[in-house]
């Protein structure tokens, strides 16, 4: 009987409770909008800063990623690739080898960061022929030098490098670096490609080499520092890593998911996303005053009403559980509405974006248009705003009409 009465009071007012639903269904949608925007910018912030430098997860000999050293290597690494790829969840993997050193272009010198790279696996994981930006990538088959039939000793720098040292395509650098067996380790390479990660400090330090001609140069054959995996899901990255430590079961080497590898990158961005509750407490605050405004001049203007009902017989929380029944009501439909709203617009937000008046940076990598998502939190999370803020400003008038004496009540008009 009170679900009856409910709905009938609803219709009876028809504009007292579109003014309800509206300000239900505007905080619904306006927090809908504002957390599938920030989610999907910090997915897209995050993917592109660990899948094109970092990768989701990193291998490690134990210790390495505290103190790098030139002999924390990883032997048989193609067998540990081989185990980290049958794990379920994992796109692709990587090796890299990792070495400081001196470069020389002509009279120019510097110092660099000789990374050895697989140039097939690092394109399908990291997709780094897209940095590519002056020249070409290494090959899949190595390149026979123009003057002999040796393999060509070839090299990518990263742009900022290329300025440093004024170094064009088709001149050789001079790397020298240190050896695993203590010997100077030196040689001579022609530059084929300029490389652009989006992070300045890396672009200038920066020379790629095919690993194994690093793995030469620095006395490391067959073995290497880091396996950078890209997993299919972002959201299953910690999974994946108890996953790979499981199979791998191998004491001597460390699995941290990309929170552990860039730990200033991902707290700068957990302190950044706390500012969404913020917002959100905003967006309530914007809820509950409407809600209130409305169901208490509902009850104002009904007190003779209530006060009939207390006469004949209705007890103070059969009206109490009426008017939160009303409330209630309204805000399920303002949620069904705003639902629609907020997965409608998300959408357009994902495949359009929004372009920002200036560019900024972050992590060294530079934004210019941030996409929205659609999510499960887009949804639950301003439902849950809705209800909680409807019942908890309605409990004041809800009260109020429970209390209500009969005998005043009915003299009013």
């Amino acid at each position: 009987m009170t679900l009856k009465i409910a709905f009938r009071n609803i219709f009876r007012q028809k504009r007292r409770t579109i003014l309800t639903a509206l300000a239900m269904i505007v905080g619904f949608t306006l927090s809908s909008v504002f957390i599938g925007w920030a989610d999907g910018a910090y997915s897209s912030i995050i993917n592109m800063f660990t899948q094109n430098r970092i990768g989701h997860i990193q291998v490690h000999r134990k210790g390495y990623l505290d103190k790098p050293s030139l002999y924390d290597t990883i032997d048989d690494y193609e067998s540990v690739g081989v185990t980290i790829q049958s794990v379920k969840g994992v796109e692709a993997w990587t090796p890299r080898l990792y070495s400081a050193g001196l470069g020389s272009v002509g009279e120019k010198s510097t110092a660099v960061q000789i990374i050895g790279i697989d140039p097939v696996r690092e394109v399908a994981a990291t997709r780094f022929d897209k940095k590519v930006t002056t020249g070409k990538g290494f090959s899949k088959e190595p390149r026979l030098h123009r003057n002999s039939k040796q393999p060509a000793r070839e090299a990518l720098i990263g742009k900022g490098l290329a300025k440093i040292l004024k170094a064009t395509i088709g001149q050789e650098i001079v790397l020298v670096s240190q050896g695993a067996d203590g010997s100077i380790a030196n040689d001579l390479y022609t530059i084929i490609g300029i490389a652009e990660s989006g992070d300045e400090t890396t672009d200038r330090m920066a020379c790629y080499l095919p690993i194994e001609e690093a793995q030469e140069l620095l006395v490391l054959e067959g073995r290497i520092h880091e396996i950078v995996v890209i997993v299919s899901h972002l959201n299953e990255v910690n999974k994946i890593t108890k996953a790979i430590q499981m199979k791998l079961g191998d004491s001597h080497l460390d699995v941290a998911p990309w929170q552990e590898v860039a730990k200033s990158f991902y707290r700068a961005m957990k302190a950044d996303r706390q500012g969404d509750l913020i917002s959100r407490i905003v967006i309530m605050l914007i809820v509950a005053i409407g809600v209130l405004n409305t169901v208490l001049m509902s009850v104002l203007e009904r007190t003779r009403e209530y006060g009939v009902l207390k006469a004949i017989g209705t007890k103070p929380r059969q009206i109490f559980w009426l008017v939160m029944c009303e409330v209630n009501i309204i805000a399920l439909f303002s949620i069904i509405v705003g639902a629609l709203l907020g997965v409608f617009i998300n959408y357009l937000l994902s495949i359009y974006g929004v372009t920002l008046p200036q560019a900024f940076t972050w992590g060294g990598m530079e934004f210019r248009t941030m996409y929205g998502e659609v999510n499960a939190r887009s949804l639950y999370i301003p439902a849950i705003t809705v209800i909680v803020a409807a019942t908890v400003v309605a409990l004041f008038p809800a009260l109020k009409a429970a209390r209500i004496a009969p005998a005043k009540a009915m003299r009013t008009h």
